[in-house]
């Protein structure tokens, strides 16, 4: 296993969350559709001769919006079972790594997708005895150092 398990999980993380505001996007979009009406003459149903309003949705592009939808909200089950499969794969790069310090900043920084900041406030609620405090930059030079090392 490398480095690269961690850089893709994060990633697709991302393009998960990305799928998610697009298809938020297209309900908005569908929800927003207005009804379209139109006035024609012909004869009723009663056998009547007038004026006749038809209204509706637009289905074609109701109809595209809608597959859309659908196509998105596949790929993305596709695409969250996959996430499934790389944070597998990244937790055990993870619990292979030697020291416990340096496997917490990971989990908090890959795993929960913390900012290093957060990740140095949480290091030293976790080891508030530690001599030198952590910091935004020595957890991502920790980082960098591990990672240049495999």
């Amino acid at each position: 296993m490398d480095k690269g398990i961690l850089v893709q999980y994060c990633e697709m993380k991302e393009e998960i969350k990305d799928i998610r505001r697009r298809i938020e996007k297209l309900r908005k979009e569908i929800d927003k559709l207005d009804i379209v009406s139109d006035s024609v003459k012909g004869t009723r149903k009663d056998g009547t001769y007038g004026s006749i309003r038809i209204s509706g949705y637009p289905a074609p592009e109701y109809y595209r919006k809608k597959t859309a939808l659908e196509r998105n909200k596949a790929l993305l089950e596709f695409k969250e079972a996959e996430l499934l499969e790389l944070m597998t794969e990244a937790e055990k790069f993870i619990e292979g790594i030697e020291k416990s310090e340096v496997r917490i900043m990971f989990r908090l920084y890959y795993i929960d997708g913390l900012p290093w900041w957060k990740v140095a406030m949480k290091m030293n609620n976790l080891f508030p005895r530690r001599r030198i405090e952590f910091t935004e930059d020595s957890c991502r030079m920790r980082n960098t150092r591990f990672l240049e090392e495999k």
